[in-house]
């Protein structure tokens, strides 16, 4: 007796698994089974990080208020997550992000251009600590992001660590300003920046 083969049911996460897009990410996204998950693309293999710990949360928003009064005066742009967008199959969500230009259209308002982008920010968190410290500064150098700054935040024992780098002579990112909790972080690029980075703690 003939049994007739029950169709797959087609599931995005595997059967698109490196062959993402932002043309898939628009159709498929987010998928129902991780609504919250943060969803970023490295040459169309898509990564899917659990919403970050609370201490990072609350750290980011006040690293945006820090930046925000000088970054505005000098005509940057301070945003928090966004699809920063190398290629139609490579786009990370840094945790802060300055532009030093807007996105002209709805299309890159979504899916926002690398060219655009002045400074990544990434709080480094035990979900994501491996990419976070290596895969993310790669695309950001590759696309020429000018700045990127990682923060290290230690609840228990209340410790912040700040790196702000800048692109070097050779393509990757050479340091620019560290601080620890207790100390100013200063520098004058991309604009003037001087914080302690205890002021990221809750």
């Amino acid at each position: 007796m003939y049994t007739m083969a029950m169709p797959m049911r087609f599931d995005p996460l595997f059967d698109l698994d490196g062959m993402w897009t932002t043309q898939f990410a628009d159709r498929y996204l987010p998928l129902p089974e991780a609504p919250e998950a943060r969803y970023e693309c490295i040459d169309g293999r898509l990564v899917m990080t659990p919403a970050e710990v609370g201490t990072n949360s609350y750290g980011e928003i006040e690293l945006a208020h820090l930046l925000k009064p000088a970054a505005r005066a000098h005509g940057f742009y301070v945003f928090g997550q966004v699809n920063l967008t190398f290629s139609p199959q490579r786009w990370i969500q840094p945790d802060v992000t300055v532009l030093h230009t807007l996105p002209k259209t709805d299309e890159e308002d979504r899916w926002i251009p690398v060219h655009l982008c002045t400074m990544a920010v990434e709080f480094v968190s035990p979900s994501s600590r491996r990419q976070d410290l290596v895969d993310k500064p790669i695309p950001c150098a590759e696309g020429r992001v000018p700045y990127f700054m990682r923060v290290e935040i230690s609840r228990r024992l209340r410790h912040v660590a700040v790196e702000l780098f800048t692109l070097g002579k050779f393509g990757g990112y050479d340091t620019l300003a560290q601080a620890v909790s207790g100390q100013r972080l200063r520098a004058d690029e991309p604009f003037p920046i001087d914080f302690d980075p205890a002021d990221l703690l809750p």
